[in-house]
């Protein structure tokens, strides 16, 4: 039977189908990958105007701005992209019609990504490693979870 693994961390999603081969060994095939974008680079070069000038006044009836910019936006953007893995997550293991599955995410997002998993694909899991394998070779992956 084939399995699905899925490897995940914050800015990178791999998932692969697992299989065996006819003499026995694993096999990964790749069926998804994507890399967030948003995961990269420092929020105040995405959300800055002009090199922190933002809302600053010069001059003696200058009066003290807030700095604009949003507090939560990194929670909320972490918070983003842990629902799109679970949601990616369950997509292909209905369109696949796979009865178990394996994920390997950094121990940091591990647990958030199950808790947006609804409960009937979550039930098909397997195998759970919190371990960041998105930059391992398929051989390390494939001896993780064979």
């Amino acid at each position: 039977m084939d399995k699905i693994v899925f490897v995940a961390d914050l800015g990178h999603f791999n998932a692969y189908k697992l299989s065996k081969t006819p003499q026995g060994t694993g096999r990964l095939d790749l069926i998804e990958s994507f890399d967030a974008i948003d995961a990269r680079g420092k929020f105040s070069d995405k959300f800055s105007d002009q090199a922190g000038n933002f809302g600053e006044s010069v001059g003696k009836n200058s009066s003290a701005k807030g700095s604009g910019e949003a507090h939560n936006i990194e929670i909320e953007n972490e918070k983003r992209l842990i629902k799109t893995i679970a949601k990616n997550i369950a997509k292909i293991v209905k369109d696949e019609r796979c009865d178990v599955w394996h994920l390997a995410a950094e121990k940091a997002i591990n647990g958030q990504i199950l808790e947006f998993i609804e409960p009937g694909v979550k039930a098909k899991l397997q195998k759970n490693i919190p371990s960041n394998l998105t930059k391992a070779d398929k051989t390390e992956i494939v001896n993780r979870f064979v």
